[in-house]
């Protein structure tokens, strides 16, 4: 395989391809849009970057997609230190953490935006963590406390009873815990958590309607698109679909389009392209901005062709 350098180049920056599921992975779908809009299309890890002379660039390969189970890509030779403002697009779509290795690449991706074009704006993404700028919308969440102070959740829970807790960074439903009322393991978790990690937690009222569903709705360029309802599998607090949550069809009600009207001229002064924002009931409990996911699923329940969406919006700024 070689790139032809009178086509547009585009950038996958992810994790490996070879584990991926092609039914429901965002970046897969991304990937096969670029691909069917006649660009050549590339992969390379975060790790893979390296600033050097400088100029960023990474060891990247050129592969092509396929949606064929077991077969779903090829890659070419790696070339090592290709510069990153040979391409026309990196697309971030590496799964958080965002863990500090995150953080660097945002600012790696800076120092070249807007050539390549970074999606999402690497400032923005490092300015805006999912559970951090939900909170310029207080009105909008369920009553929410950040802290790393113990005596300050209990009081957080003397005041709301049932409550969720969960690392600030965390994602993908990991080391999120619903605690009950006289639940005596607030003090075995605190401590478990500080044993492990620096970072602050956030602690949240518990909103019974997540067992009717956590929405995930998708916005592109501040409007949204579509959603999908994602329901808690028996037995858990979480509706993560890494964690067991099934996906099923959903449409907007009248308080979603006016929690993301609220949203819309925050995103897009953020050029925040591909956001997926979380809405449980009324309340809304995330902004997600790293990685989003949800295309593949949005389509196959309602038809709406977000990645095309996403590549229409992507090519206006190009």
């Amino acid at each position: 395989m070689s790139a032809r350098s009178e086509r547009r180049q585009v950038a996958l920056q992810m994790d490996p391809l070879a584990p991926i599921n092609i039914d429901a992975d965002s970046s897969f779908v991304l990937g096969l849009e670029a691909q069917k809009r006649g660009y050549d299309l590339w992969h390379f890890l975060v790790t893979d970057l390296t600033y050097w002379h400088g100029q960023v660039c990474a060891s990247a390969r050129p592969i092509e997609l396929r949606r064929e189970l077991g077969n779903h890509y090829s890659a070419g030779d790696m070339v090592p230190r290709k510069c990153l403002k040979d391409f026309d697009v990196v697309l971030m779509r590496q799964d958080p953490p965002f863990d500090m290795q995150y953080i660097a690449a945002t600012h790696l991706l800076e120092l070249d935006h807007p050539r390549p074009l970074v999606v999402n704006h690497p400032f923005h993404v490092r300015n805006s963590p999912e559970k951090l700028l939900v909170t310029y919308f207080p009105d909008l969440m369920p009553p929410t406390m950040i802290t790393r102070n113990l005596d300050d959740i209990r009081a957080f829970r003397a005041e709301y009873d049932d409550i969720i807790i969960k690392p600030l960074f965390g994602n993908g439903g990991a080391g999120v815990f619903h605690l009950k009322p006289g639940d005596e393991n607030l003090s075995a978790l605190f401590e478990n958590h500080v044993a492990t990690s620096r970072e602050q937690l956030m602690v949240q009222q518990y909103v019974p309607a997540v067992r009717e569903g956590d929405k995930r709705i998708i916005l592109v360029d501040g409007q949204p698109i579509g959603a999908i309802n994602r329901i808690p599998a028996a037995g858990e607090a979480r509706a993560n679909m890494h964690v067991g949550g099934r996906a099923e069809p959903i449409e907007l009600t009248e308080r979603d389009r006016e929690i993301c009207a609220r949203l819309q001229q925050t995103l897009v002064d953020r050029d925040l392209i591909f956001v997926g924002i979380d809405v449980i009931g009324d309340v809304l409990t995330e902004i997600n901005v790293t990685s989003p996911t949800g295309l593949q699923e949005l389509q196959r329940f309602s038809g709406v062709d977000g990645a095309s969406m996403i590549w229409d919006a992507i090519e206006k700024r190009l």
